[in-house]
């Protein structure tokens, strides 16, 4: 008779006392957990920052999915280092990388992994075996995700939203941390399948990557190396990484820290009383509760680098363009009047008072 085997790796742990210890100081002194933090992240910038120049503020952003187990949508043109960073920051971080080239003949098994009839040739037994694919990692780079078809697509979401994977009706769980960091190309939308809004909303963030100044071009081309990984030492490991992102989700939001969130998202929303004039021209659907809860998230993970253990509202602020830019669907007449989503957000910015009472 057959069997279904599970052909994934056994998962790294950490040892039995180490864990104890470690969550028996999360729950005495969750702050205490994090005072080392800016000092780790201070270490990791001066790390990537020897191979790749001029992207601190993506390096915080993927540091901030990370430590709230959230994923990051990276937007720029070719040849600006996306695959560069993602690489190093696993290598400094010592987590499992994969790498997926999305393409059009590119299937769903492809990322998940499949079953496939394995005869053992000594017994002749034959036994069905899961064989696991690229998503079975730690940090996923999905590369052009949009040049693949939305079947394909969907093989992510169930890994980005549950952290698990389900094929021939057995599940399997992903190790963690789990964070995918997907790439696309701004200019060029031939063969292209756009990400639908259900799967852009399980991004945490979309980070956009700019062309290089002058300095950190002329950088780029003086410091060339074939090998630039061979540079970077590592600076955090996977237990620090899962014992910081614990103590990440107990650093506390205020009341009116909350307020100001729900405040700021329900204020995209067309339909919303709260809505502005201009958000009901030029915004079709706004972000959803996910994005309110996403702000709080992220504004988390920044106060702790920053070594505060409270969120503020200046980090709600601070997250919003890149919590809900790819969350707004913009109108025709927004479109026509050249209205990007990161000037509708930067004017709501401005108009949503920080202070309920002002």
């Amino acid at each position: 008779m057959s069997k279904i085997k599970d052909g994934s790796s056994e998962r790294s742990k950490p040892s039995r006392g180490a864990a104890s210890e470690a969550g028996s100081l999360l729950e005495r002194d969750p702050a205490g957990v994090l005072e080392g933090l800016p000092r780790k992240v201070q270490q990791l910038h001066r790390e990537v920052g020897k191979v790749v120049f001029g992207l601190a503020a993506t390096v915080d952003g993927v540091l901030y999915a990370l430590l709230s187990g959230g994923h990051c949508l990276l937007v720029g043109v070719p040849g600006l280092a996306k695959t560069l960073l993602v690489r190093s920051m696993a290598r400094v971080m010592e987590l499992k990388f994969s790498r997926i080239q999305f393409t059009p003949d590119l299937m769903p098994s492809d990322i998940t992994g499949t079953v496939i009839l394995q005869v053992d040739p000594a017994t002749h037994q034959r036994s069905f075996v899961f064989r696991p694919g690229p998503v079975f990692t730690q940090m996923l780079l999905a590369d052009e995700i949009n040049r693949t078809p939305p079947k394909t697509q969907a093989a992510l979401l169930e890994a980005m939203q549950e952290e698990t994977v389900t094929v021939a009706e057995n599940t399997h769980q992903l190790e963690a941390p789990f964070v995918v960091l997907a790439t696309q190309n701004p200019i060029e939308q031939e063969g292209t399948y756009p990400l639908p809004e259900a799967q852009l909303d399980r991004f945490m963030l979309e980070l956009i990557i700019d062309y290089p100044s002058h300095e950190d071009e002329r950088r780029v081309v003086a410091e060339h190396s074939f090998t630039p990984l061979d540079k970077l030492g590592p600076v955090l490991s996977r237990d620090e990484i899962l014992l910081f992102r614990e103590a990440v989700a107990r650093v506390p939001a205020a009341p009116d820290v909350v307020d100001y969130a729900v405040r700021l998202a329900r204020a995209t929303r067309p339909g919303d009383s709260v809505a502005p004039d201009y958000i009901k021209q030029w915004v079709h659907w706004g972000a959803s509760p996910r994005a309110t809860q996403h702000l709080i998230l992220a504004g988390r993970a920044r106060a702790a680098c920053q070594g505060r253990f409270n969120v503020a509202r200046e980090d709600v602020a601070a997250v919003a363009l890149p919590v809900l830019r790819h969350r707004l669907v913009r109108t025709f007449l927004a479109e026509g009047e050249g209205k990007t989503t990161d000037d509708i957000i930067g004017q709501l910015l401005k108009d949503v008072p920080r202070d309920a009472g002002e």
